[in-house]
């Protein structure tokens, strides 16, 4: 999990300058989002408007959730840890020049940028729960962070298009209980048998 931990640390800082500059997007975690019905342009002025006026909003894992979301859509199963900045952009982009479209569109149209990827198929589960739990006792934030893109990636494997940041506590708790049943399965299979909601 170092060079895991070390390229995330790099999207967080990639993450923290788009945010600075104000494009990368953000929802509020108040609410559940079905991405087959948000439109871009809702996106772009009501939900975006509202998660920056929101104490409780998390815009990174948000645009992580997303990310995931749409790498598991694509059928990829890597993590890509570079393409975190990127990604938010192109989706602000794709949005902004297309209101009526809705968001689930759009993460078709944006591809993350394929560099550097993490083979969820050649990671067992018990050792990324073991170093995940280490990990969140030294830095619960990248911890977090990195459990919202499985998140993400969990969701569009079951064929949900709900975006409900408030369940990633129980979704965390599923995967880890999994991994402990099956400590040889890779990653990969187990966040495919999860089921978040339809």
């Amino acid at each position: 999990m170092t060079c895991l931990n070390r390229s995330h640390r790099k999207m967080k800082l990639l993450a923290a300058i788009a945010l600075v500059i104000g494009f990368v997007p953000c929802m509020s975690r108040a609410a559940e989002l079905n991405l087959a019905t948000l439109t871009c342009g809702k996106y772009e002025n009501e939900v975006l408007p509202a998660a920056a006026t929101n104490p409780t909003s998390d815009s990174l894992n948000t645009v992580m959730w997303l990310l995931g979301y749409s790498v598991a859509k694509s059928g990829a199963h890597v993590m890509y840890p570079d393409a975190l900045a990127p990604f938010g952009f192109a989706l602000d982009n794709e949005c902004k020049s297309n209101p009526a479209e809705s968001v689930l569109d759009a993460l078709a149209i944006v591809k993350p940028e394929p560099k550097n990827p993490m083979n969820l198929t050649t990671l067992e589960c018990a050792a990324f729960a073991s170093r995940h739990v280490a990990m969140a006792r030294t830095d619960p934030e990248s911890a977090n962070t990195i459990m919202m893109w499985l998140f993400g990636f969990s969701t569009a494997r079951s064929g949900s298009h709900i975006f409900d940041a408030d369940s990633l506590n129980s979704f965390q708790t599923a995967l880890l209980a999994n991994c402990a049943k099956h400590p040889q399965s890779s990653l990969f299979d187990v966040l495919s048998t999860l089921h978040p909601k339809p």
